[in-house]
């Protein structure tokens, strides 16, 4: 009953987190990756990522495509971590990151859920973004995933893993 609580508790958080995140994108909403050029793009706003010791983020072989990817979750590490269905998209250009605009009209949001991602444990994530970003051109590109150390309500630090992939 305490791990449902404390459980419902860390998706309510998440669940405003990702409600922020989805409208700070919204400024880019009406660009798409096709009609906007480099110079309409915003550079990332993530510098430090992929520093947690012993948790992992990489894509399976063989399910990129310009619409979506699965990702292999992989934590060696002895906390226990949460993860969520938000991601962003970042494309590499002049080797510099910079964030893919958004290609829908409307607001937009995420599901609010958590997974856990258990000690020694290894997880699966597919993503579809056609939805969000349309189809990607070809280029080099990484998919951005917050994760939490979650240790009560209110009470957790958020970290930042990505995966590099390149379309063809």
């Amino acid at each position: 009953m305490k791990r449902d609580v404390c459980l419902l508790s860390c998706l309510a958080m998440l669940f405003i987190l990702l409600i922020g995140c989805g409208s700070s994108n919204n400024s880019l909403k009406g660009s798409s990756n096709n009609s906007s050029k480099e110079t309409d793009w915003e550079p990332t706003i993530h510098e430090r990522v992929n520093h947690l010791e012993g948790v992992t983020m990489f894509i399976k072989e063989g399910t990129v495509s310009p619409t979506g990817l699965t990702v292999l979750f992989e934590n060696n590490s002895d906390k226990r971590w949460i993860y969520g269905e938000y991601f962003l998209l970042e494309k590499k250009m002049k080797g510099k990151w910079y964030q893919v605009p958004i290609a829908l009209e409307e607001n937009y949001g995420f599901r609010d859920i958590g997974y856990d991602l258990d000690s020694s444990d290894v997880r699966e994530w597919t993503v579809d973004w056609d939805w969000l970003y349309g189809s990607l051109d070809t280029g080099e590109y990484r998919i951005v995933k917050d994760i939490l150390d979650f240790r009560k309500a209110g009470d957790y630090d958020k970290h930042y893993l990505t995966a590099e992939f390149t379309i063809g």
